[in-house]
């Protein structure tokens, strides 16, 4: 795929890993170091989720840890695949429920952004390219004429 004025489209994919990063990192740093793991609980137990300590130290987690790993672009696929289920359970199960689709737009671009990155990988710059991602033979190779 050509990118705009030549620039590798894998840098946008960048820009979005690290802006979710971002927000994952704050929200999860909310979650633990200021509400508590147990102001989070009872939030899951209100919305009737089973379990509702698995599930507030699941997305604490997910969010702290896999926010930072994100960053590093570090499992960024299956960082996403998660991402991706987390807010399609909070969108669908809860937000559309309590709040309406207004309400629940934030996790339904986190929802389709963890689709992006499961489906497109992690960008530019990101420690899985050392290793999982396979990186392509140059995409412009200039070809020289045989007599």
């Amino acid at each position: 795929m050509r990118g705009f004025l030549g620039i590798d489209p894998g840098w946008g994919l960048t820009i979005v890993r690290v802006a979710m990063a971002a927000i994952f990192i704050a929200a999860g740093h909310t979650k633990f170091f200021v509400w508590g793991v147990d102001k989070v609980t009872d939030n899951m137990a209100k919305y009737g989720f089973p379990y509702p300590v698995v599930f507030a130290w699941t997305a604490t987690v997910l969010e702290l840890g896999g926010g930072v790993a994100l960053l590093l672009g570090l499992f960024g696929r299956w960082l996403g695949l998660l991402y991706a289920i987390q807010f399609a359970i909070a969108f669908f199960f809860v937000k559309l429920r309590t709040v309406g689709f207004s309400g629940g737009w934030t996790d339904l671009m986190l929802l389709a952004t963890g689709l992006l990155l499961f489906l497109a990988g992690p960008g530019r710059v990101a420690v899985d390219s050392l290793w999982l991602e396979k990186t392509s033979a140059p995409r412009y190779v200039k070809r020289t004429r045989t007599a």
